[in-house]
């Protein structure tokens, strides 16, 4: 999906975004049976949930969030168990908990039906969602969507390290360095603050949460429910996307009846940072159906 003027923010669309989040989003708890689960509320009209990435957080959706709310739509982020202040017993919680305290929200907030987004690992959060609780969503949306996406022996070994490292993100040494290695070419066409942004949001995760998440993700494999989750599903994939593979969003394009995918290009794993607008421009109509 080529775009003819820049489909990057600028840094007063973060800013404004920002300011707008803090201003206009109200924070929530509900207490699940396993952890205290924050959330904002942002917006009104029809209502869609958004499950966050492996070390992302409610915040990192705040230009997307911009663009529904003034596009009608009541926005709900949510914080996926972290351990420590949230009271969640992370060596005991399992992929299938994720759903059931996504459902725990929706009866909290009084929502009988939902439309729903899953960022990366919240896609896998979603489609479990939706396989079981199919009554409960109308529509969902993927961003770098997969069912599976088994570790590779360096990541299985990190993250087994990193179940007991009591640090954040942001306090790992050479961190920035090593992610604008990896991840900067993604960012290609931002300003500095866009990449900046995503340090800041992924840098608030707990070490050994994204750890624990790292190794639940390791044994999943949602693709024997696929051909079970029948709702209307928009796949958003970038052509530059180094964490997740093709071959991966493919695996749930086809094995869901009514999957559908739309490439951005040049977007790589996180367009809700580097391609808020165009996020919306697809989702806006999706959603209205």
């Amino acid at each position: 999906m080529p775009f003819e003027a820049s489909p990057h923010p600028t840094v007063e669309t973060l800013r404004n975004a920002q300011r707008r989040f803090d201003a206009e989003a109200t924070p929530g708890v509900v207490q699940t049976t396993r952890y205290r689960l924050s959330f904002s509320d942002w917006g009104s009209g029809p209502p869609i949930i958004f499950a966050h990435g492996m070390i992302d957080t409610t915040r990192s959706f705040c230009m997307q969030m911009r663009g529904m709310v003034d596009a009608g739509f009541r926005c709900i982020g949510y914080e996926l168990a972290n351990g420590g202040p949230d009271g969640a017993n992370l060596g005991a919680y399992r992929h299938k908990h994720y759903a059931e305290d996504l459902i725990a929200l929706l009866d909290h907030l009084r929502l009988p039906v939902v439309d729903i987004q899953g960022s990366s690992f919240g896609s896998t959060v979603t489609l479990s969602a939706l396989a079981r609780f199919p009554d409960r969503f109308r529509r969902a949306v993927l961003q770098g969507g997969f069912a599976r996406r088994p570790l590779i022996r360096i990541e299985r070994g990190l993250a087994r390290l990193g179940r007991y490292w009591p640090w954040k993100m942001s306090q790992l040494i050479l961190r920035p360095q090593a992610m604008r290695r990896l991840e900067g070419g993604q960012f290609t066409g931002c300003p500095p603050e866009i990449f900046e942004f995503l340090l800041e949001c992924s840098g608030t995760n707990p070490i050994r949460a994204a750890a624990r998440r790292a190794l639940i993700l390791d044994k999943v494999d949602l693709r024997p429910l696929l051909p079970g989750i029948r709702h209307p599903i928009l796949m958003i994939g970038g052509d530059r996307d180094g964490l997740v593979p093709r071959s991966a969003e493919a695996e749930v394009e086809t094995g869901c009846p009514n999957a559908t995918r739309i490439e951005f290009s040049p977007c790589g794993h996180y367009p809700q940072y580097t391609m808020p607008d165009p996020m919306t421009e697809a989702m806006v109509p999706f959603l209205r159906g």
